[in-house]
C-alpha cells in the first residue's frame, strides 16, 4: 500500500468519478440530439458529428444552444409518460374520466335497486353482467 498513498487513490476516484458523469452527458446529450423533432435529418446529422468528432467542444457548444429546449422536452416526456400512466390506472380500474365505468354503474344499478325499480334478481343478473 506505500506504493499507491492515500491522496493518489483520491485523484484516481475523483477523476474515474468524473469520467463516468462524462459518459453520461455525452450519451444524454445524443438521445437528446435524436428526440427533438424540431431538428431536421442534417441538423441531427451536423450535431452528431460535431459531438462524436469534437466531444468536449461539442457537448459544451450543444448544451449551450439548446440547453434550454432540452429540459423542454424533458418537461414534456415526463407529462406525456404520466399521461400515459393516469390512462394506464383508468383503464385498469374500469373507469374513464368522464366519470363513467364500472363503479358509476354499479352505484346507479344500486340506486335504482334502492327506489324499487329493479328487484333484487334484475340487480344480481345486471351486477353479474357488469362485473364480468
Amino acid at each position: 500500500m506505500d506504493d499507491y498513498p492515500l491522496l493518489n487513490v483520491f485523484w484516481t476516484m475523483l477523476w474515474f468519478f468524473l469520467w463516468i458523469m462524462w459518459l453520461f452527458l455525452l450519451f444524454r446529450v445524443v438521445t437528446d440530439i435524436f428526440r427533438d423533432h424540431d431538428l431536421s435529418g442534417w441538423g441531427k446529422a451536423g450535431w452528431l458529428i460535431f459531438c462524436i468528432l469534437l466531444p468536449f467542444l461539442g457537448v459544451l457548444v450543444y448544451i449551450i444552444a439548446r440547453g434550454k429546449s432540452m429540459g423542454m422536452r424533458d418537461i414534456k416526456q415526463a407529462k406525456e409518460n404520466e399521461a400515459a400512466f393516469q390512462d394506464y390506472i383508468r383503464q385498469a380500474a374500469g373507469t374513464t374520466p368522464a366519470g363513467g365505468g364500472n363503479v358509476d354503474e354499479l352505484a346507479r344499478l344500486s340506486d335504482l335497486k334502492e327506489k324499487g325499480a329493479l328487484t333484487e334478481d334484475e340487480f344480481q343478473k345486471a351486477k353479474q353482467k357488469l362485473l364480468a
